[in-house]
C-alpha cells in the first residue's frame, strides 16, 4: 500500500522487516535506547501490555477523536473492539486490531460424504461420519481415515514443530473447561486435571497424524493438505483461501504448491466450542516517533474499512478478515465458490473464540508452556511437565509483581465477556 499512500499524500513509507521474535525484542530495545527508529509498530496481540507498560506506545484517543469516523470503530467484531483488545490499558486505546486470526477446521467434503466411508465409520463407532465438533469425535474421525487410507492419506495433521503449539492448546484447554489462573491469586491452573487431559489428548492425536508430525511446521501441513494427503487440518485462515486456489499463482506465493483439493473443502469451527484466536496483529504509534500525527493518519488509512478490505483480499498479505464489513463484503464473499461459507465460519469462530492471555509477560508464560508441550510430544509425562510449567508461571508472576498481574488478569477477563464466562 506504500506507493498508493505516497501518491495520495506525498508521505514515503519505509517498511522494516523483522523476524517475529525481533518484532518484540528489537522494538523494545529501540524504545529503551530512545532511537525513534519506528513510527508505526506492528504488535503481536499478547505483547501489547508489555509495550504499554514500557511506555513504547502513544495513546491514540486524541487522534481517534479528532480524525476517525466513529462508525469505523463500530465496524470491529465484539472480540476485536478496542476497549476489549486494550483491556487493562487504563481505559486508553493504544492500538487498533489489524488482523483476524481464528482457527477453524478444514475438512475434505468428498471423503466425509462418501457413502462407503459413512457406512464403515458408523459400523465401527456407532454414530454418523460428520465434521467433528468435539475432541473425541476428532480423535475417532482421524483414526478412521488413517486406518483405512494410510500411507496414501492420513486422518489429519496439525503443525507440531516447537514454537507455536500453545496456540492449539489454549482453545482445546478452554473448551475442556480449563482456566489459566485463579483470578484472585494468579495461582496457575495449567496443571489441573483439565490441563493434563488436554495435553494427553494432544499427544494421542499425533498417533493418527503422519509419521514425524512433531517436526512439521505450517509449510509441511500446507503441502500435505494441498496435495490431498490429509482428511482434516486445523490452522490459520490463509489455508482456506489457498485451498481454493485463490490468488496462489501470483509471484509472491510461488512457494505454495498447486492445490488438488479445490472445490472439495468444507469449514467448521475448531472442535470443543472454543476456537483458538491464535496470534493476530494490532497497529500502534511509537511514543518515540518524530512524526506521530502522520504515523497515526497512515495507520488509520491502512486500517479503514475500504483500504483494509483491499488488504485482506490480497492473497499474499496474510491479513485475515477483522472488520464486520469484511465478512459482509460481496466482493470477498464471491472471491471463490465457498468464500461465503468460509467467512461465516471464521466469524462464528471469533464469537466464541479463546484468546491468548493478553497480560504483561504473556510471551514468557507461553514460552514455558511451549517447552512442556514439546517435551510431552517427545514422550515426557504430561502431568510432570505441566507441574514444571505451573512453577515457572509462579516465578514469572512473582517477578512481574503478583498484585499487578492479578489486576491485569481480572481486567482482561472482565473486559471480554466471551472469555471465562463462569468467572463474571
Amino acid at each position: 500500500m506504500a506507493p498508493i499512500w505516497k501518491e495520495l499524500t506525498g508521505i514515503t513509507l519505509n517498511v522494516i522487516e523483522l523476524p517475529p521474535a525481533d518484532m518484540y525484542t528489537k522494538v523494545l530495545a529501540e524504545h529503551i535506547a530512545g532511537t525513534g527508529a519506528y513510527d508505526i509498530i506492528n504488535i503481536n496481540i499478547p505483547e501489547g501490555p508489555d509495550f504499554v507498560k514500557a511506555g513504547a506506545l502513544e495513546p491514540l484517543d486524541p487522534y481517534i477523536e479528532k480524525y476517525m469516523n466513529p462508525a469505523d470503530l463500530e465496524d470491529f467484531p465484539e472480540v476485536f473492539q478496542p476497549g476489549l483488545e486494550n483491556a487493562g490499558y487504563g481505559g486508553k486505546i493504544y492500538a487498533l486490531r489489524d488482523d483476524g486470526d481464528a482457527f477453524i477446521l478444514y475438512y475434505r467434503k468428498d471423503l466425509f460424504q462418501d457413502e462407503a466411508n459413512q457406512a464403515e465409520f458408523k459400523a465401527k463407532y456407532g454414530y454418523d461420519l460428520l465434521p467433528p465438533t468435539t475432541w473425541k469425535e476428532f480423535q475417532d474421525v482421524g483414526e478412521f481415515f488413517t486406518a483405512k487410507f494410510a500411507p496414501d492419506l492420513y486422518g489429519g495433521a496439525i503443525q507440531r514443530q516447537e514454537g507455536a503449539n500453545f496456540f492449539w492448546f489454549i482453545g482445546q484447554f478452554s473448551g475442556n473447561g480449563g482456566q489459566f489462573f485463579d483470578p484472585e491469586t494468579m495461582k496457575p491452573e495449567i496443571n489441573s486435571d483439565i490441563g493434563v487431559q488436554t495435553l494427553t489428548e494432544m499427544v494421542k492425536q499425533n498417533e493418527f497424524m503422519p509419521p514425524g508430525v512433531q517436526k512439521w511446521g505450517f509449510a509441511e501441513v500446507l503441502s500435505a493438505w494441498l496435495d490431498g494427503k490429509l482428511a482434516m487440518v486445523i490452522t490459520w485462515p490463509p489455508i482456506g483461501r489457498w485451498s481454493a486456489g485463490y490468488g496462489t499463482r501470483v509471484e509472491q506465493l510461488s512457494w505454495i504448491p498447486e492445490t488438488k483439493v479445490a472445490g472439495k473443502v468444507g469449514y467448521v469451527p475448531m472442535p470443543g466450542g472454543r476456537p483458538s484466536l491464535a496470534g493476530g496483529f494490532q497497529l500502534g504509534v511509537s511514543s518515540d516517533s518524530k512524526n506521530k500525527e502522520a504515523a497515526y493518519l497512515t495507520l488509520q488509512w491502512l486500517n479503514s474499512p475500504e483500504i483494509s478490505l483491499q488488504r485482506v483480499l490480497l492473497p499474499y498479505a496474510l491479513r485475515d478478515p477483522f472488520r464486520l464489513s469484511h465478512f459482509s463484503s460481496p466482493l470477498y464473499r464471491s472471491a471463490w465458490d465457498e468464500a461465503g461459507e468460509y467467512l461465516d465460519t471464521l466469524r462464528s469462530a471469533q464469537k466464541t473464540g479463546q484468546r491468548e492471555p493478553v497480560i504483561p509477560g504473556a510471551r514468557q508464560y507461553e514460552d514455558s508452556l511451549e517447552r512442556a508441550i514439546t517435551a510431552a510430544f517427545a514422550g515426557s509425562d504430561p502431568k510432570e511437565v505441566l507441574d514444571i510449567v505451573a512453577k515457572e508461571w509462579e516465578d514469572i508472576t512473582e517477578r512481574l509483581g503478583r498484585q499487578a498481574q492479578i489486576d491485569y488478569y481480572k481486567s482482561w477477563i472482565a473486559n471480554d465477556p466471551w472469555l471465562h464466562k463462569d468467572l463474571l
